[in-house]
């Protein structure tokens, strides 16, 4: 395994610190969806993806399964496999298992130490010793930007997850637009994006009844009270998780329960919440099969297949550069 790229954990804290006073200040209180992944946001997504309300990691696995010897021809020995946002690396490794691909460069970009580390046990046990690993602690953005220019092979760049799913439009729109200048004519991007579902059922998978998306929620106040010396009183807040039809997105908001004081010393940042004022910590917009395509055909792909798991309302596309 080779590591690069590791922010210190000032910098990291102060890059919270710093987004924490500008979205904190919004008239819509917001927070950055990337800090709900320290390890123990991580540990707690790993057990959200377990439960039965929430199908997305079990559509696209079976996905990846059934056709992994058609991803898998893109990857001859030697070709690169890099994975934004990797997880605890079981879809990366399922693929490349099923594939049989020998070979490989692996390169793990993830803002979750906790998740690189273990991605790389995972790796390591199923893929075995022919998967040469690199891992980068970055956020997407940053990691691709740093990624060394390959072009004796194909890459194949990985956004698995739905993770397409926390931009809205035009951050969408742009981050495919980075990925598409990272690679070469003939390179590839495997796209998971989760697809419009019954309120009903999107709300469970945001709001399961164990609890569990709650606590991953809050923990971010949690997080800011460990690392920035925050004051939040995490039982003066609760998790609503809402179907946005006209946007096409599910919203995860903290709610204040009561009226409240806030002080964030590292922000330097004070404010008052009402009760019933909310925090608005993720957006997970959810697609149609054709509006992935053209969200991502303009930035200079051409849809090579797309399977979709009809059960879980899951489509994985295959696209490669031109």
């Amino acid at each position: 395994m080779q590591a690069i790229a590791v922010p210190t954990i000032v910098e990291d804290r102060h890059a919270f610190a710093q987004d924490a006073r500008r979205f904190l200040q919004f008239s819509q209180r917001r927070l950055p969806s990337r800090f709900l992944y320290d390890a123990l946001g991580s540990a707690l997504f790993d057990a959200i993806c377990h439960l039965p309300w929430y199908r997305v990691t079990r559509a696209e696995l079976r996905l990846l399964r059934r056709h992994a010897n058609t991803i898998g021809q893109l990857l001859h020995a030697g070709g690169r496999v890099v994975e934004l946002g990797c997880g605890n690396g079981e879809k990366l490794a399922t693929l490349l298992t099923q594939a049989n691909a020998r070979g490989v460069h692996a390169h793990l970009i993830d803002l979750s130490e906790a998740a690189l580390a273990q991605s790389v046990q995972t790796l390591a046990t199923v893929a075995g010793s022919a998967i040469r690993v690199t891992t980068d602690l970055a956020t997407y953005e940053d990691g691709l930007l740093a990624l060394p220019r390959e072009n004796a092979a194909p890459t194949l760049i990985a956004l698995l997850g739905s993770n397409i799913g926390n931009f809205d439009r035009p951050e969408a729109e742009a981050f495919v637009g980075l990925i598409r200048a990272t690679l070469y004519p003939g390179d590839y991007l495997l796209l998971g994006a989760d697809l419009v579902k019954p309120e009903r059922e999107l709300l469970l998978a945001y709001d399961d009844p164990l609890g569990l998306t709650a606590a991953f929620n809050k923990n971010i106040l949690l997080r800011m009270n460990t690392e920035l010396g925050a004051n939040f009183v995490i039982e003066r807040f609760t998790h609503r998780a809402v179907w946005n039809a006209e946007a096409s997105r599910v919203e995860m908001h903290i709610v204040s329960l009561v009226a409240q004081d806030v002080e964030v010393p590292a922000a330097t940042l004070r404010f008052r919440l009402n009760e019933g004022e909310t925090i608005w910590t993720e957006s997970s917009y959810k697609f149609e099969p054709l509006s992935i395509l053209q969200l991502v055909e303009p930035a200079g792909f051409v849809q090579r297949c797309q399977w979709i798991d009809a059960p879980g309302r899951f489509a994985l596309t295959l696209f490669e550069a031109v």
